[in-house]
């Protein structure tokens, strides 16, 4: 091999930067685990709410160190931040992170449907709404309809005072009756609360969470959020709620509202009533400021002191400063006082002293400087319909960066009508010398003059004391848009792994234990080759996590099944090496020759069987969202660190044992002579393969089409209940007890936040919605968990009490989580991938056959997959749920089975090309005969990896890992007696055409 020391070289350089890599990961949990055993140590179980308080205590310990320096690598120091930062997250599968509902307001969404109208009828209607929600099980647009059918007399939803709008016109007409504005109605309000989704995945995206779970729960407005791994949780909460909602504003001169101000504060003095503060109990010189400002904001007003400090002037009271003449500052005030200012200037009794030229303007305050209590009054040039003259609809791009002094700004590029719009507003403003508001979520972030001239080509910034992060977060939200209304958080909560620790323990167990076996597998087989592919798949182990690691990606369960398949893989390729330098050994070269031949020769079918599954990876990659990604991503990772350590690192061993004077026989005494000289003729038996394959789809069709399959929440919907308990209590038995046919049948439950707290999904009856089939799912909740709840009564189970510590703590009705775009995302990568596989395998076999053949195997593996799901769903002793960890699974099973197909069809156009003479039957059969030792020694490697974690893992996996294993045994047969076959049909057909 030549430039061995460029890959000694590289090999060690990888291994220590990934060593360098993980070792975060390892210090950032000893850290974590030294914090909670001084929460423990400080807080003892006797304590009332103890698990909320050392909770509280390891964030307020580890926020204490976060600029310490905690890591000493010699070379380098590194702070708890900086460690954290580098350490490879888990995803919420695994270690837990952020969950939020968040309720995207209806109300907003009609409001703006409605362009703010001001009919009595429907603004009442929305306030009754809000009334009957508070004991209403149905949407809030229901609500809506309800209390407006209530009190609508003559009024119709279609009136030009209501629905029947410019912006509806053409979905809206004066002549629709109720029912028919009403389905209108709920598909705008739908399409609002999409568009919302979008934007808040678009927000995550940008956030660089991987693999969050967004969920519609039914049609209510609400959207469940979790974020695995989210380091800063309330720059998250923060990122999720902002509305986004840009303006740009001409801006008054703060002197031009002194009059106005000062005849407000006079009207007010006969409807606000003097309050006793602390402040009127100060000595003189400590009110002297205020009366100096009152004095500025007055001009040549007479004003007594005395008066101002007995009378009552309910704005100027508030006043704690003023702006510089010429600016837009009005006037400054607490942050307190911010409701109770706008209260008073828009009171419509104080509004009509404005003059008819400012009987628009818009009052609105600007954003507090960091540790601030002061906060800046601004007075917007309005119009009749409140409209701003440009809105952040024309932000095409928007991007974090620092101004001259090294402080952080938001920059935007504006599309060609936005351009036209700010330019004629930039000109505007220079030549009145005045100011332009930018405008974010009704807040000033800045009011800069122009000094220029007019501005051209749509180029702003957004300054305001931001963070680098603020800033950042703000361009991303810029960047995906604003949310058509409001988003409340109504619940937030740190989500525990939903394997729970138990779980995560025995899974890691199972990996060593079946990593251990597949090592002393490889030693047992190839004797001291097998040993030196050991060490080339431990080092391959160790890239992959390092690479995962120095990427920051997420590790999630979908994740493991990438990385499950990179070892059969990585094995896959040691033992094509080996099997091929057997066979030249056989030929009687000798050993070094046998090696480099066998090493040359192995290198075809090795590289076509990772770039077809790389490809796949690659597509799904690029098209995937959520797990399929990544998936993707420890796939992709996985095929170059296999194919580097087995072609390299496994080579440079041998080269050096060889060089020194070893003798390798790679085969051991016992495995010597297994699977030598055989000549199965598998074409003879295909007949037999198609019948029974055959059978089994039919099978497996018509129990899909019967019994359907054990769908999951996250594509059939269901019911979602916090639970909360006395003591600690499993998340895996009661998902046991649950999951039993007297009870639910099928249910998961997770454990959310403290041990105690359990998130319990299911979908039975998930098609009843109505109070009768909630209220009698509540009471087999409550049945099947009264062992758990220390004698808790029913009602106090389901109480709403405010004191309540034990019980349902909350309840959802949850519609199906993958958005329709999702799910076609998902089937177009599946697709895609498929095509590209395709394609490649046709260029690189000259035959359209070959492609058939794999592509064929594909999907008769798949096919079969399902149908024993759906076979055996009923009666296995554990979760088969259909879900977005299936999904994965069923990828896994697409990518094994064509590397599988794919290292039969190269030896096929080897012995094809080798000998030409022979006839094609012969060449399929010895072929297929040739590769079944590599065939049967990978499958076996491989189920052996998932057994082990099927046996020993968690029980929230096992229905995962049962998919892998029958996807691996079928691939197997398929590779064997499906795709090969097909193909060899195939061109037996168009042969006979020809002839």
């Amino acid at each position: 091999m030549q430039n061995k020391g460029l890959v000694k070289l590289f090999a060690i350089l990888f291994g220590l930067v990934s060593i360098y890599q993980l070792s975060f990961t390892f210090k950032a949990n000893q850290i974590e685990s030294d914090a909670e055993e001084i929460a423990i140590n400080k807080i003892p179980e006797t304590e009332v709410d103890y698990r909320a308080k050392r909770s509280q205590e390891e964030v307020n310990y580890l926020e204490s160190i976060a600029t310490d320096t905690v890591f000493n690598l010699g070379i380098s120091k590194f702070t708890y931040n900086e460690v954290k930062e580098k350490a490879m997250p888990l995803g919420l599968d695994l270690k837990g992170g952020v969950s939020v509902t968040l309720q995207i307001s209806v109300r907003d969404i009609l409001e703006g449907l409605a362009n703010k109208s001001k009919d009595p009828a429907f603004n009442k209607a929305l306030d009754d709404a809000e009334e009957l929600q508070k004991d209403a099980q149905e949407s809030y647009l229901e609500s809506f309809f309800r209390a407006f059918d209530a009190i609508k007399g003559d009024t119709k939803l279609a009136s030009p005072d209501i629905f029947y709008t410019k912006d509806l016109d053409g979905e809206i007409n004066s002549n629709m009756s109720d029912d028919e504005a009403k389905q209108v109605i709920e598909r705008k309000v739908d399409e609002s609360i999409v568009s919302a989704f979008e934007v808040l995945r678009k927000r995550i995206d940008e956030f660089g969470v991987t693999q969050p779970t967004i969920q519609r729960l039914g049609n209510s407005g609400r959207i469940l959020v979790e974020l695995p791994g989210v380091k800063d949780k309330e720059r998250a909460l923060k990122l999720l709620q902002n509305t986004a909602q840009l303006e740009f504003w001409d801006a008054y001169k703060g002197e031009q509202f002194f009059n106005f101000l000062a005849q407000a504060n006079e009207l007010l003095k006969e409807s606000v009533k003097p309050e006793a503060t602390e402040e009127e109990q100060e000595p003189q010189d400590e009110e002297s400021a205020e009366d100096d400002t009152i004095d500025d904001l007055l001009g040549d007003a007479t004003t007594d002191s005395t008066a101002v400090e007995t009378e009552n002037n309910p704005i100027f009271d508030l006043f704690r400063g003023q702006g510089y003449q010429g600016g837009p500052v009005i006037g400054r005030f607490e942050l307190k006082d911010k409701a109770t200012l706008l209260d008073y200037l828009n009171r419509p009794e104080v509004r009509e002293l404005l003059p008819a030229e400012q009987r628009y303007a818009k009052f609105v305050f600007g954003k507090p400087e960091k540790d601030s209590e002061i906060v800046d009054l601004y007075a917007l040039v309005g119009n009749r319909d409140n409209t701003p003259p440009l809105s952040g609809a024309v932000i095409v791009d928007a991007r974090n960066q620092f101004d001259a002094a090294n402080r952080s700004e938001v920059s935007m590029q504006m599309n060609a009508k936005g351009a036209k719009i700010w330019e004629d507003m930039t000109g505007k403003a220079y030549a009145q010398q005045s100011q332009i508001a930018i405008v974010l979520d009704d807040i000033v972030y800045s009011a800069p003059g122009v000094t220029t001239g007019p501005i051209a080509g749509g180029n702003s910034s957004i300054s305001g004391n931001f963070t680098l992060n603020e800033a950042v977060d703000l361009a991303n939200v810029l960047r995906a848009g604003k949310l058509p209304a409001s988003a409340d958080i109504i619940q937030s909560e740190v989500v525990g792994p939903s394997l729970g620790q138990e779980a995560i323990d025995s899974g890691t167990m199972s990996f060593l234990i079946a990593l251990v076996l597949v090592l002393v597998w490889m030693v047992f087989y190839y004797g001291k080759a097998g040993g030196f592919a050991d060490v080339a798949m431990l080092l391959n182990i160790l890239l992959i996590f390092g690479v995962l690691s120095g990427l920051g990606a997420v590790l999630t369960l979908p994740g493991i099944a990438g990385i499950v398949l990179t070892i059969g893989m990585s094995v896959d390729a040691n033992v094509l090496i080996f099997e091929r330098i057997r066979e030249e050994l056989t030929k009687g070269k000798g050993q070094k020759e046998a090696i480099t031949d066998g090493f040359s020769n192995a290198l075809s079918s090795i590289l076509d069987a990772n770039i077809t599954t790389g490809l796949t990876a690659l597509i799904l990659f690029i098209f995937g969202t959520g797990p399929i990604k990544g998936f993707a991503t420890t796939l992709l990772i996985g095929i170059g660190t296999s194919l580097f350590t087995a072609i390299f690192i496994t080579r440079l061993l041998i080269d050096w044992y060889v060089n020194k004077g070893g003798k390798l026989d790679f085969a051991t005494a016992v495995t010597k002579k297994l699977f030598r000289n055989i000549n199965i003729e598998f074409l003879q038996k295909r007949k037999v393969a198609y019948i029974i394959s055959g059978a089994f789809i039919l099978l497996s069709l018509g129990s899909l089409f019967t019994n359907s399959l054990d769908q999951g929440v996250d594509f059939v919907g269901g019911r979602t209940y916090q639970v909360r308990f006395a003591q600690d209590v499993s998340a895996s038995e009661i998902t046991g007890v649950l999951s039993k046919p007297e009870v639910f049948n099928s249910a998961d439950a997770k454990t959310f936040g403290a041990t105690n707290q359990l998130k319990i999904t299911t979908k039975y009856k998930v098609n009843e919605t109505g109070s009768e089939a909630d209220e009698a799912i509540r009471k087999s909740l409550f049945n099947a968990l009264q062992p758990y709840l220390d004698g808790l009564s029913y009602d106090d189970f389901i109480s709403d009490a405010d004191t309540k510590t034990v019980g349902l703590m909350k309840y959802y009705k949850v519609s199906p989580t993958i958005a329709d775009d999702i799910k076609q995302a998902s089937f177009w990568a599946i697709l895609g991938s498929l095509i590209v596989v395709f394609l490649y395998i046709l260029i690189r076999f000259k035959r359209w056959q070959f492609s058939l053949g794999a592509v064929a195997a594909v999907f008769h593996d798949v096919l079969i997959v399902l149908g024993i799901f759906s076979l055996t769903y009923k009666f296995m002793p554990f979760n088969m749920e259909i879900d977005q960890a299936f999904i994965a699974a069923i990828l896994t099973v697409i990518g094994y089975s064509l590397n599988d197909t794919v290292v039969v069809f190269d030896r096929i156009r080897e012995f094809f090309n080798e000998h030409g003479n022979w006839e094609f039957k012969r060449v399929v059969n010895v072929s297929l005969s040739s590769t079944l030792s590599r065939t049967l020694n990978t499958s076996l490697t491989t189920l052996v990896v998932l057994l082990a974690i099927f046996i020993f893992g968690g029980d929230s996996i096992r229905g995962f890992m049962f998919a892998l294993i029958v996807g691996v045994i079928v691939g197997t047969y398929s590779s064997l007696f499906i795709a090969t076959p097909i193909m060899y049909d195939s061109v037996q057909k168009l042969e006979d055409k020809k002839k």
